[in-house]
């Protein structure tokens, strides 16, 4: 399933990497811990998480991640938008909690 289907169907907001919607989602990790992320996300997973700076798309773009979910209605902060565009790491954004966003993918792409 790609990030597109995702979005359509979770109704994310697409916060930057518009052009990128077409990346494949592999799985998935949930955590705010980067160190944790780092461990144990793996390539073309999405990460879902409440962390808004700019370290994030350090680590998305380390574990070459498919995009960055921040849940809640968290917005990023600027510099991390504007590093994420630079780094082609799409950031969504969903209204709804972290748990009820990882279950409605593992839905979506276990089926």
């Amino acid at each position: 399933m790609d990030l597109a289907a995702i979005v359509k169907a979770l109704n994310l907001k697409v916060g930057c990497g518009g052009n990128a919607l077409n990346r494949e989602v592999k799985g998935g990790y949930v955590g705010d811990l980067l160190s944790d992320v780092i461990a144990n996300s793996q390539e073309g997973h999405v990460w879902i998480t409440r962390q808004i700076h700019q370290n994030i798309v350090a680590v998305a773009s380390l574990k070459d991640l498919a995009a960055i979910i921040l849940v809640q209605g968290s917005e990023p902060a600027p510099d991390t938008l504007e590093k994420a565009t630079r780094e082609g790491i799409p950031i969504l954004i969903a209204t709804d909690p972290g748990f009820e966003v990882a279950g409605k993918i593992y839905k979506l792409i276990s089926t």
